[in-house]
């Protein structure tokens, strides 16, 4: 009875917490296929997108141990997500932005916001769905995550083409979701928090001697796997020059289409062949960063394609692979330790990326790829064997 009872609660997690991503995912992801077109439009270099949207991936990221602690500490996993979800008014604040230094602002909170919520809503959801499989709970979660992600770059792209590329309308348009989502963070409040078990009352400090060695090395090993992954945001900024603002929302429409299918696929096997599956990924790594500097546009779609396909294992097997090596008790915190190696890897290979571009430096890009990659898929084995 109480086996069936975590399964329903399982169920009904995915669901409420999917839902929420979701409508979160159609804001965000809904405005970032349209922030590179619109910041090469304000002029800005191939260089300084990858450097400054690569720092807000870093913040967003590296944030997260402090937020990762800060919900260990006081046990407020539900306040640090509605307040992190909430932050998501900046993007329609984007259509009033007026200047390139503004619109970036913007979006350096956009991504405080995730920042803010990721390790909490994980932590909450790691112990929702407990009565199901990690990979799959986590696959599941990101399949409904990436409707959103493929319904707001779908709204985007349709709005710039009927609107004439008018970004400020498009930006604007994010308002709606916004508002339903927070209709549905107050029901998934009221709802499942007297159902979800979290660890009673807060703790004055968390014992970082419960995180395991591996964890660190493990997150050392996708710092790597990330800093050798070209974003993206470099992706659509390379497509930006061949094709107009609405087709780039579109391609990537495309990716998270893909990371869509990838995600719950890499769950289910991950849960049948264990951590083993993590060196997929790194290996597929290479392709994408490679394949983007070399021939027309179809091998920046392929890229695209296959940059979806491996994000799909990120939002999946990876944070998956982090509950399965910690306890519950400083899963926060190690959640905050992983993003934040994570983030910093996509900080210093959007730079090292947008470079590349800006010089036509294309045959760097293959040593450099091969290089990062063979260097986190030694990490990664190290982890692995700990």
């Amino acid at each position: 009875m109480q086996r069936m009872q975590a399964k329903k609660l399982a169920l009904l997690s995915i669901v409420t917490f999917g839902l929420i991503s979701l409508l979160g995912d159609i804001i965000y992801e809904g405005s970032r296929g349209a922030i590179p077109p619109f910041l090469q439009n304000l002029g800005v270099s191939a260089f300084l997108v990858g450097l400054v949207l690569g720092l807000g991936e870093f913040l967003g990221y590296a944030l997260r141990i402090a937020f990762g602690v800060l919900s260990d500490r006081t046990g407020s996993y539900w306040g640090l997500t509605i307040g992190g979800y909430s932050l998501l008014i900046v993007i329609p604040l984007l259509a009033i932005s007026g200047s390139w230094h503004i619109a970036i602002i913007l979006v350096m909170f956009e991504r405080l916001s995730k920042a803010i919520r990721a390790p909490a809503r994980d932590t909450l959801f790691s112990y929702a769905t407990k009565g199901m499989g990690t990979g799959k709970a986590f696959g599941l979660h990101e399949l409904m995550d990436q409707i959103g992600a493929i319904v707001g770059p779908a709204i985007v792209a349709v709005v710039l083409l009927v609107t004439g590329e008018r970004f400020g309308v498009a930006f604007s348009i994010l308002l709606i979701p916004f508002i339903i989502m927070l209709f549905a963070l107050g029901a998934a409040y009221s709802k499942l928090r007297p159902r979800i078990s979290l660890p009673t009352g807060p703790r004055r400090k968390v014992n970082f001697k419960k995180i395991p060695r591996r964890l660190a090395i493990y997150s050392t090993a996708v710092a790597f796997n990330s800093m050798g992954l070209v974003s993206i945001a470099l992706i659509l900024y390379r497509a930006s020059p061949s094709v107009l603002p609405w087709a780039v929302s579109l391609l990537y429409l495309v990716t998270q289409a893909v990371d869509a299918i990838s995600a719950p696929i890499a769950g289910y096997i991950y849960d049948s062949v264990g951590r083993r599956l993590l060196y997929f990924p790194f290996v597929l790594s290479v392709i994408p960063s490679t394949l983007i500097f070399f021939g027309g546009l179809e091998c920046v779609i392929a890229s695209a394609i296959l940059f979806g396909v491996i994000f799909g294992m990120h939002e999946s097997i990876y944070r998956a692979a982090v509950a399965d090596m910690t306890p519950a008790e400083v899963r926060g915190s190690a959640y905050g330790i992983f993003h934040t190696l994570y983030g910093l890897g996509f900080l210093i290979g959007g730079a090292v990326f947008g470079f590349f571009l800006d010089n036509n430096l294309f045959y760097f890009a293959i040593p450099y790829a091969v290089l990062t990659q063979a260097l986190a898929i030694f990490i990664l084995h190290e982890a692995l064997k700990s």
